[in-house]
């Protein structure tokens, strides 16, 4: 078990739904690798201060009973003798694919927001991780012509890198982070004492989003898509100061295609 396969299997293991074998094969990396335990102790504090905060929803204690109600009427019903077709049966038929079909909406739903709720925590993780580990930067400079170039060869595409020094943003540097299952691009900014990372990597798909925020532990984050590129950004900024980062960003960054 390798970096790579923990990553890819942390929600996983830290749910349950793994085998023994491979909740051993994690265990046993996470005992001998400090990134990997650090990261997984962030997941758990993660997931510990959603399930104890207002974000999380427990049903009603009265809908369990509810739902086995409505199961035992469904049965007497299919109970009943009748003739071998009846508009009856129909009406049921098209109310059964009816709930069919609207299962599979919401689960299509459930399954995006899951994945972006993911995403956010794992963007906040690494955030957090990059300050308490002090390994903000690989390459600290405040130069984008020495920033932009350390990327080559280590990356896939040419992340597009700009000074907003101007607007009160200065470069710090940049550095390799693991997103989504790839390396990716973090770019360090600076905010008077703030810290701004901004993970830039391809996209999946070829349409622009607009920008949406979010908001994890504290921590604001706002992401869009545009041109084919992915970007991400988190700090402990106030929101309106860091929507004025994503806007200066998305102004200037001219998003390069990849290699």
């Amino acid at each position: 078990m390798n970096c790579k396969e923990t990553q890819e299997l942390r929600h996983a293991y830290a749910d349950g739904e793994l085998d023994l074998v491979r909740n051993v094969e994690i265990e046993t990396h996470i005992a001998g690798c400090d990134a990997c335990a650090q990261d997984y102790k962030t997941l758990r504090t993660l997931r510990s201060t959603i399930n104890s905060s207002d974000l999380y929803f427990k049903a009603p204690p009265g809908l369990r009973n509810r739902v086995r109600s409505a199961i035992r009427v469904e049965d007497k019903t299919a109970d009943t003798p009748g003739p071998a077709f009846s508009w009856a049966w129909l009406k049921w038929g098209f109310s059964l694919a009816g709930t069919a079909v609207a299962a599979c909406v919401v689960t299509v739903i459930l399954l995006t927001a899951s994945a972006d709720d993911r995403l956010a925590d794992d963007i906040t993780a690494g955030h957090v991780r990059s300050l308490m580990a002090s390994h903000l930067t690989d390459v600290p400079s405040s130069d984008q012509h020495t920033v932009k170039p350390w990327f080559d060869g280590k990356l896939d595409f040419a992340p597009p890198v700009v000074d907003l020094k101007e607007h009160g943003f200065p470069l710090a540097g940049g550095r390799l982070d693991y997103l989504e299952n790839r390396p990716v691009a973090a770019l360090v900014y600076q905010r008077q004492k703030h810290f701004i990372n901004l993970f830039i990597w391809p996209a999946n798909g070829a349409g622009a989003v607009e920008e949406k925020t979010f908001i994890r532990k504290g921590y604001n984050l706002v992401h869009w898509t545009t041109a084919g590129m992915t970007f991400r950004t988190v700090s402990y900024l106030n929101g309106t100061e860091l929507h004025d980062f994503a806007e200066l960003i998305h102004g200037q960054a001219a998003p390069a295609s990849p290699r």
